[in-house]
């Protein structure tokens, strides 16, 4: 049996697709340095490394945008691409957890 399919991606500028690439992957990055979910030193250290990249990038895409005059962001149509690229499963991981039942 194969997985449902996912609703179809937004229409997206190169730049909005870039934007929404970029926040996912310091999202990631952010879940795995989350202390309250992270199982080690090592594996926050390297995330946090590889934060400064891709803060950079996003900040880079953010960048690309502002001088094309894209000065709104269209919340609705962003917010879809969001969630059809997993973006609220990955956000959560960004979030204290419940605390756990004993």
């Amino acid at each position: 049996m194969l997985p449902p399919e996912l609703p179809p991606l937004p229409a997206l500028t190169r730049a909005e697709g870039e934007l929404i690439d970029r926040y996912l992957e310091v999202l990631d990055l952010l879940g795995r340095i989350n202390p309250a979910r992270n199982s080690g030193t090592y594996t926050g250290l390297r995330a946090a490394q590889a934060l400064v990249t891709k803060a950079a990038a996003l900040r880079d895409a953010l960048t690309v945008m502002h001088n094309r005059g894209e000065s709104e962001l269209h919340g609705e149509t962003l917010a879809r691409a969001l969630r059809v690229l997993d973006g609220e499963r990955r956000a959560g991981l960004v979030t204290v957890p419940p605390p756990a039942d004993n």
